[in-house]
């Protein structure tokens, strides 16, 4: 008989507690091996892929895309012992896994080979096979065991150890072998259960005269049709079908968007992504989740926390831009983008070490101030999905043009929302550049666990008095918000001077650094 198991939906890192998912790479009736990467998923801060903990068969995919679940949720249903019958010794007649269908003793793995079966038919040695020592071979932390024991759940500190002295595994801030483990212990010592079906799946939907039955259990559209639908946050499930054996049609997506499919209310977009109104439509509503619902957590958080304090100066950046001319022609950062930000990142850095206590952060529950001996430098990202902040990791030890590197892949990885949660995690003061909208400056909110953050206004030609005279300069407004708790009005200003004087005249930056 088939044996079923069910994969999660993990906590992917930051303490999540839910996720989308986007788009399943695998169907029912495909084959997966270990750490094959079987869905994608959104998180309230990024797009992460998911790999299986388990190798076989998939059986059956328990959530639809475009659904949010908790984690914890059962998302894919996948027979790790595909055609198997009970049997373990005779020929099981062609529906066998590849490596029971080997004679024995036609190889020197033959042996290896016999204890495959109830791991899923991998190999010893391999992700996911026994490995030396009765434990199993496992990637970024997690997948099948082969030993007897029973772990007891874990409370809170998940660096403690286990009763077997073994620390988990982590990978990038990510800790998924928890669930999977304690999932499995628990089916060993209960009967096998009915495979699970999501309710949702099962859902009919509402034929008219000119529509087609829907295969059961599972929504026929092309990934395109897919994809329509999630931009219009629409509900692929609810939309009636009308194309050959009940796929859905581009058609049909944009009929249901118009009203043709459900009540006449305005169809659910991603936030700043509108439409022209329709006649006789008095507002639009939209989905409050993923990265806009974790940004109004974080920035309400943090304004009725932190005591903002916002400090204004302008500055003459007429010899930063001539600087940013010259590095844009020199051979060494050729194939790179330089911009004033880049410019402003090292100032920024540079001011720092001269005033380190900026670089901080204010620890309730132990009564600190926690001065961080580094730099983790955040740039705020604006992308489709909402406001990211990743970070620059160690950037006091950067080149300036290791930084304009950094900067480059990081704004490419945020505008593709690919940012994944630990390149947003640790971050110890950041920019926000609200210039590239065409915006003096503004009084920008901290991230969380920050002491300071910049904002950079657009650079712009004013009249100002250079050398005694009135003339025509290119200048710029900083504004830099801070955390009157542990910032006094004293280290703001000498840090945000500083920053200023390395703009006004970069060569500064060679004197202090």
């Amino acid at each position: 008989m088939p044996d079923l198991k069910q994969f999660r939906l993990p906590d992917v890192g930051e303490g999540l507690t839910e996720a989308e998912i986007v788009s399943w790479k695998v169907q029912p009736g495909d084959t997966v091996k270990t750490n094959d990467i079987i869905v994608e998923i959104e998180t309230a801060k990024s797009l992460v892929e998911l790999p299986t903990p388990f190798a076989g068969v998939v059986s059956e995919l328990l959530v639809p895309e475009g659904q949010t679940v908790d984690v914890g949720t059962p998302i894919i249903s996948v027979d790790v012992a595909p055609g198997s019958g009970g049997g373990g010794g005779a020929d099981g007649g062609g529906a066998q896994a590849p490596q029971s269908s080997e004679p024995q003793g036609a190889a020197p793995g033959a042996t290896e080979v016999e204890q495959a079966p109830e791991e899923g038919a991998v190999e010893p040695g391999l992700i996911g096979g026994p490995a030396p020592g009765g434990r199993t071979s496992v990637l970024v932390g997690y997948g099948p065991r082969t030993t007897s024991a029973v772990r007891r759940p874990r409370k809170a500190n998940v660096d403690s150890f286990t009763e077997e002295g073994v620390k988990p595994q982590r990978h990038g801030g990510y800790e998924i072998g928890r669930m999977v483990e304690q999932e499995m212990a628990e089916k060993a010592s209960q009967p096998e259960p009915e495979p699970h079906r999501a309710p949702h799946v099962d859902l009919p939907g509402h034929l008219g005269h000119d529509e087609q039955p829907r295969p059961h259990g599972k929504v026929l559209a092309k990934p395109p049709v897919r994809k329509l639908a999630r931009d219009l946050g629409i509900e692929i499930s609810e939309v009636a079908a009308t194309g050959p054996n009940g796929t859905v049609t581009r058609e049909d997506v944009q009929n249901h968007a118009s009203g043709g499919g459900g009540a006449a209310t305005a169809p659910a977009r991603e936030y700043g992504d509108f439409a022209p109104a329709s006649a006789g439509q008095r507002e639009t509503r939209v989905p409050i989740k993923s990265v806009r619902k974790m940004t109004a957590q974080a920035v309400t958080a943090s304004a009725f926390t932190a005591p903002h304090v916002t400090e204004f100066v302008q500055v003459d950046v007429t010899r930063t831009m001539k600087l940013v001319e010259r590095l844009r022609a020199d051979r060494e950062f050729a194939g790179v983008r330089v911009s004033p930000l880049l410019v402003l990142a090292k100032a920024m850095l540079i001011a720092a070490r001269r005033n380190p206590e900026i670089n901080a952060a204010w620890d309730e529950a132990n009564q600190e101030i926690v001065i961080k001996h580094f730099v983790n430098l955040g740039i705020a990202a604006a992308t489709p999905r909402g406001l990211v902040v990743p970070n620059i990791k160690d950037a006091h030890t950067k080149s300036l043009r290791e930084l304009a590197d950094e900067l480059a892949s990081l704004t490419q990885t945020a505008r593709e929302g690919r940012t994944q949660p630990a390149d947003m995690a640790g971050g110890t003061i950041s920019i926000t550049n609200v210039g590239v909208f065409g915006v003096d400056t503004g009084t920008p909110i901290l991230n969380s666990g920050e002491a300071a953050i910049l904002a950079f206004g657009q650079v712009r030609p004013m009249p100002w008095v250079h050398k005694g005279k009135v003339r025509v300069r290119q200048v710029t407004t900083l504004g830099l918000s801070f955390d009157h708790r542990l910032v006094d009005g004293d280290l703001g200003s000498r840090f945000l001077a500083d920053v200023a004087a390395i703009m006004e005249r970069p060569e500064q930056g060679l004197v202090w650094g």
